[in-house]
């Protein structure tokens, strides 16, 4: 396992996988706001920022999507917020975990949690 990521379910290339977290690390650290475990599988993002920040999302839900499907990602707005539903199986809670505790930093650094 590299952070969150489970080698053996991705298929990005380890320095692939290296470079995901990353984009995940910039995008948290310039537009989380808040996060929350909503159930057993379910973490809820809620993102800072307009239409560029609704779109990064996308993109990069997609992609991790993509290399990773037992991801299921949902992007949408709540007013001037991007919510960021990631929904994954009983048995890669570990991975939602991680990302969890990746969010979590990034707000714990800021002084918001």
């Amino acid at each position: 396992m590299t952070g969150w990521v489970l080698t053996e379910a991705c298929t990005l290339p380890t320095a692939g996988q290296a470079v995901r977290i990353a984009e995940f690390d910039g995008l948290f650290t310039t537009s989380v706001l808040d996060m929350s475990r909503e159930e057993s599988g379910w973490l809820r993002l809620r993102l800072g920022g307009g239409a560029d920040v609704e779109s990064r999302a996308r993109d990069l839900t997609a992609r991790e999507a993509e290399c990773c499907a037992f991801f299921d990602f949902a992007v949408g707005r709540d007013g001037g917020q991007v919510i960021v539903d990631v929904r994954v199986p009983a048995d890669k809670e570990l991975v939602l975990d991680g990302l969890a505790a990746q969010a979590e930093a990034v707000l714990a650094a800021r002084g918001g949690r």
